[in-house]
């Protein structure tokens, strides 16, 4: 039994933000915090006060997060960023909202006096009985993850205690958030205070010329203390009284979808029946036709949970090898409603959702390798490229040669020779992809070929089956990637309005291929017609590429090679890294990283000076002991990690890779995390510093050796199309939903049954209502099981709270 907490976020837009440029404009990106750490940096979008994003992204989570942030800031080349404001959403409003929140949220001001995050470790006690006055003992052990208030990335911490009018500070450690002061404190126990007394243990970064930062506070109640006599502990700091914002309603808005999703996990043999019917739904030798179950869930799924319900099923059924046969369940369900060919697959029927859905787990390292360059291309050369005479621009052109300027027919020529030539390459990609597109995608379009070659017979339809597949290659998967290349990872960040619109038009040009028909994107959009040649071209191209595509012939080993693939969970990426071995007393002075391209696969993460040469390095996986970020100060980038490994001598070895921006960290972080998941070895701390001049930079200690100062962190991970399958946990969100509709479905499978013709066998009806019973008694065992983990968890904490009262 495992306890998951998924949060999906789509940052959407924002508006009425204030300027920050003297241009009267901003630059506004977006970062999220889970619990004051970063995991998120959206793209920055340029001279504007009302930016959109759309971007999304899923997290999974530790049960025990408390907030998730949105700070909005504006990016400044020349100076530190202007923070706007940002919004605050508690776990207990996304737990009271399972449906999620979406809307407007005013931004806030930045309140330093709550920006506080870390631990303080304490041990209070009180002293002396009898006649002997007693007295209230603190001792400051050390403190971790305190908040970064100077510019050279740490602070300057020390502590201040407070009670009964009296106050104590501590020694300043120099530049640590990590500082041990080993301090105790004592003070005269006043008896008349009963309730009301309280010690106060604060931590403020001390500041030679302005005043001094409040990093967090914690407070005891002595009155409960004394019946303990002595309490010992990490402790988390907490923030000042917030103050009333001047600024409230003033810093603009922003618009966010936010739905957490929490779940048990059984373990696996629970959800063993419930697999093993759904996967005869979809078995050959069914024919799909008992007892309809993917029918049911089509009808049953309504449009805001379609997406989702199409990629559970999608995980699950490519976990069981069956991905093919369910989708050609799909197929056959969409045909049989289909009377015009002109709308097949054109809706988000749930055929549609998992046909997209499929293609983004099977097919993206394909995406990658066909749309890569040419969109590199683009966004390299910012040509400016227009067709529609309306949108034309003259100043944006430029000058054709000297002091000559050029006129609409040059740049709507220049324009369109730029846009054939894009297109041309693309097209060039396309037809050579048949050798590298993935089997499995070439025998799904060769199912739906066939299908619709069989629903569609007629001669005057023989584009359909055609049609058919292009609608999702084409319409769903490769143009809206050249249209938002960023929301498919193939860049890092958006493109500026100039590449956009550039990308727009080859996007529009590839859809118009895909439909088959350039009379139609003519008629619509006359300025056009300068591409029909190429146009006309490129649907000859894509039909011969289809042709091809659908030809693939039966593996033997596709099953197998589609649960090793989703298992292994296979990416690869550059990053700077650098080997620090253990035997090294110090960090050399100028900069130690050198380019490497870093592959993680099933068992090692490997290196090499470039991409397609033999691997240099390894290091394999097992070995990893704790994968976590490195402080700023050290290298001067807010986005380092390392990689802490053992050696088969029992020697540490720690690699550090620098990343590019903080998605590509937490990117890097959360595979390496899933990969090392189950690993026995594992670290529980670690410093977040590096060992020079012969001191830990993090908590000034002195021995290498020594244990880390912070604990080692494994909670916070982002999901990715390359993750490994988690069948449990697909398992588990079908059963919920199968739960919430299982009225609907035996209310849709008895309206159906009146509705159809009298069957003469009888056999098969009876059939068919005994698997709708089976579902539904699985769904009851699966509710029991539930109910009894609920059950022993609350008995459990009745014992601990009983125990902690005696």
């Amino acid at each position: 039994m495992a306890k998951r907490s998924t949060l999906f976020i789509r940052i959407v837009e924002g508006k009425n933000l204030p300027i920050k440029d003297i241009t009267g404009s901003s630059d506004p990106y977006c970062i999220v915090k889970i619990d004051n750490e970063a995991i998120i940096r959206t793209a920055t979008i340029w001279k504007t006060l009302s930016p959109f994003w759309g971007e999304e992204y899923t997290v999974h989570l530790p049960p025990y997060f408390r907030t998730v942030s949105f700070y909005v800031l504006d990016e400044d080349s020349l100076s530190r960023d202007d923070v706007i404001g940002k919004v605050s959403i508690s776990k207990e409003v996304l737990t009271a909202k399972p449906q999620g929140v979406d809307g407007w949220m005013n931004l806030t001001e930045i309140d330093p006096d709550e920006e506080v995050q870390g631990e303080i470790h304490l041990q209070i006690s009180v002293l002396g009985y009898g006649d002997i006055p007693r007295k209230l003992c603190c001792q400051v052990l050390e403190a971790r993850d305190l908040a970064k208030k100077d510019r050279n990335g740490a602070s300057d911490p020390f502590v201040r205690v407070r009670y009964n009018g009296k106050t104590y500070e501590s020694a300043v450690v120099k530049k640590s958030c990590y500082p041990r002061w080993n301090e105790s404190f004592e003070f005269e126990l006043d008896e008349t205070l009963a309730d009301t007394g309280l010690l106060s243990v604060e931590v403020w970064d001390w500041d030679l010329v302005s005043r001094n930062d409040f990093l967090g506070k914690v407070l005891f109640n002595i009155n409960k203390l004394q019946s303990a006599q002595q309490e010992e502990g990490w402790f988390r700091l907490g923030p000042d009284k917030s103050k009333h914002s001047e600024y409230e309603g003033t810093l603009g808005s922003l618009r966010l979808q936010l739905r957490l999703r929490d779940e048990v996990v059984l373990t696996s043999s629970h959800y063993k029946p419930l697999t093993e019917l759904l996967s005869q739904s979809v078995g050959s030798q069914l024919n799909g036709n008992w007892p309809d179950f993917i029918m049911l869930i089509d009808e049953t799924t309504t449009a805001e949970s379609r997406q989702e319900v199409a990629n559970n099923l999608v995980k699950l059924f490519l976990g069981q090898g069956l991905v093919k046969e369910f989708l050609d369940v799909l197929f056959k369900l969409e045909l049989e409603k289909t009377t015009e060919p002109n709308t097949l697959f054109r809706s988000n029927s749930l055929a549609s959702k998992s046909m997209e859905s499929f293609l983004k787990v099977a097919g993206m390292q394909y995406l990658h390798r066909l749309l890569g360059p040419i969109i590199n291309r683009i966004f390299e050369e910012k040509k400016y490229v227009e067709l529609d005479p309306s949108k034309l621009e003259l100043k944006e052109a430029g000058c054709a040669g000297l002091h000559r300027q050029q006129t609409e027919s040059d740049i709507i020529q220049q324009s369109s020779s730029l846009l054939q030539s894009y297109l041309s390459e693309l097209l060039t990609s396309i037809l050579q992809s048949a050798s590298y597109c993935p089997l499995l995608i070439c025998q799904v379009f060769h199912q739906l070929y066939l299908r619709v070659q069989e629903r569609f017979s007629d001669p005057e339809y023989w584009k359909v089956k055609f049609i058919a597949v292009t609608s999702f290659l084409c319409l769903r998967f490769i143009s809206p990637a050249i249209m938002s290349p960023k929301l498919f990872h193939l860049r890092e960040k958006h493109a500026d309005a100039r590449t956009s619109r550039t990308l727009l038009l080859l996007a529009k040009a590839v859809q118009t291929i895909g439909n088959m028909d350039t009379l139609a994107c003519c008629s619509k959009e006359p300025w056009m017609v300068c591409l029909q040649p190429a146009i006309q071209q490129g649907i000859t191209q894509l039909k011969d590429f289809i042709t091809k595509l659908v030809s693939c012939h039966k593996s033997e080993d596709l099953e197998l090679q589609t649960r090793m693939s989703l298992q292994c969970g296979t990416m690869e990426k550059e990053g700077f890294l650098f080997l620090h071995r253990t035997k090294d007393k110090c960090m050399p002075m100028k900069s130690p990283f050198k380019k490497y391209c870093v592959t993680l696969s099933k068992d090692t993460l490997s290196y090499s000076r470039t991409q397609h040469s033999k691997k240099s390095s390894f290091i394999s996986l097992p070995k990893i002991r704790a994968v976590e970020k490195v402080e700023e100060k050290c290298f001067g980038s807010a986005n380092v990690m390392q990689i802490i490994s053992s050696e088969d001598s029992g020697q540490q070895e720690t690699l550090y890779l620098d990343c590019k921006s903080v998605n590509e960290l937490n990117h890097w972080l959360s595979a390496l995390r899933k990969a090392c998941s189950h690993n026995t070895n594992t670290m529980s701390c670690y410093h977040p510093g590096i060992y020079k001049a012969d001191r830990w930079s993090c908590c000034h200690q002195k021995e290498k050796s020594d244990p880390g100062c912070d604990k080692t962190r494994h909670g916070v991970t982002l999901q990715e199309w390359y993750d490994p399958l988690d069948a449990d946990l697909e398992a588990q969100l079908i059963y919920q939903r199968l739960r919430s509709v299982k009225h609907a479905m035996r209310d849709k499978y008895k309206l159906r049954e009146q509705q159809r013709v009298q069957e003469t066998d009888s056999v098969r009806d009876q059939k068919k209502v005994d698997g709708l019973s089976k579902l539904f008694s699985i769904l009851q065992d699966l509710h029991d099981a539930h109910a009894a983990v609920e059950e022993e968890e609350r008995s459990k904490n009745k014992n601990v709270f009983l125990e902690l009262q005696t």
